[in-house]
């Protein structure tokens, strides 16, 4: 061998050598690059895992809380309504029991006790009407003469009437009632013209 390609081989061996050095430092720098951004990317993976977990409980909670809420609105709604039937009912009982009382008179009827049971008829009706009153229920007021109104009244009948004018009330078949703004019940009424 030469001196030349000695001295060749010698440029190729420390070309050789200290280039792997070089790539072993960058492969190196390279690794520690990828080591801190596997560390920055593994720290960012946990923290988005505890927040996951942190909103993952606070969901639960939130649904928990939203169940409890819904059962127990369901409970208050059911006994505000048993509430509200026991409470009319109470006040109806009373009627009931002045209807029997009326119905057991009624079957001695004769002339000198009809006034008697005519006027605890009376009564019963009275203290019916003052019930529907005391619980927020009204009539709608229907009598002859009045102008027809299809959100309150309830037309079953036609009549040619000259004395009464167009779309006017004839006669009443049957009282309707009103709760606030809602009608229970539509007053049932014959229209004349």
């Amino acid at each position: 061998m030469s001196k030349k390609d000695k001295h060749k081989n010698d440029e190729e061996i420390e070309e050789i050598v200290f280039g792997d050095e070089e790539v072993k430092e960058e492969e190196k720098a390279s690794a520690e690059e990828t080591s801190e951004e596997t560390s920055e990317e593994s720290s960012e993976a946990e923290a988005a895992d505890d927040k996951a977990a942190e909103l993952e409980k606070k969901y639960l909670n939130l649904y928990a809380e939203y169940e409890n809420f819904r059962k127990r609105t369901s409970k208050e709604k059911e006994q505000l309504y048993s509430d509200a039937i026991a409470d009319v009912s109470e006040k109806w009982l009373q009627v009931v029991d002045n209807i029997d009382r009326a119905l057991e008179a009624s079957k001695d009827i004769n002339e000198s006790n009809y006034e008697q049971i005519r006027t605890g008829i009376e009564g019963i009706s009275k203290g019916a009407n003052d019930i529907i009153s005391k619980i927020g229920i009204e009539e709608i007021p229907a009598e002859r003469g009045m102008a027809f109104d299809p959100n309150f009244h309830s037309a079953v009948m036609h009549v040619e009437d000259d004395s009464l004018g167009e779309q006017e009330i004839a006669q009443v078949f049957q009282k309707g009632y009103i709760y606030k703004e809602r009608v229970i019940r539509h007053a049932v009424v014959q229209v004349a013209n």
